[in-house]
């Protein structure tokens, strides 16, 4: 069973987290951005993406290099959902093969 504690940690974190989006939609919302800010927006999903997922290519195992190659490679030709899809089972694959 779950600690107290840890419940209270992870629901403070969850709460947080939505809280971004109506306080984000509250400050911005009788504003007009700018091209540049509109562009830098719809690449923070992006961002936050290989953030997460940074740390553990770091590791230099190679399984999981070659499964962030091609986790790329399918980034410059599919959308962001295609890519993410793809990476999972290149990576899911690749540790099954070889590891």
């Amino acid at each position: 069973m779950i600690h107290l504690e840890s419940f209270w940690v992870i629901a403070g974190m969850a709460g947080v987290t939505y809280l971004t989006r109506p306080l984000g939609y509250l400050a911005l919302r009788h504003r007009t951005l700018s091209p540049k800010a509109k562009a830098m927006l719809d690449a923070a999903p992006g961002c936050v993406l290989i953030s997460v997922i940074a740390p553990e290519f770091a590791t230099g195992n190679p399984v999981d290099l070659l499964a962030l190659g091609v986790t790329a490679l399918a980034a410059s030709r599919l959308s962001m959902i295609g890519t993410v899809m793809v990476g999972m089972i290149a990576a899911a694959a690749l540790r099954f093969i070889f590891n």
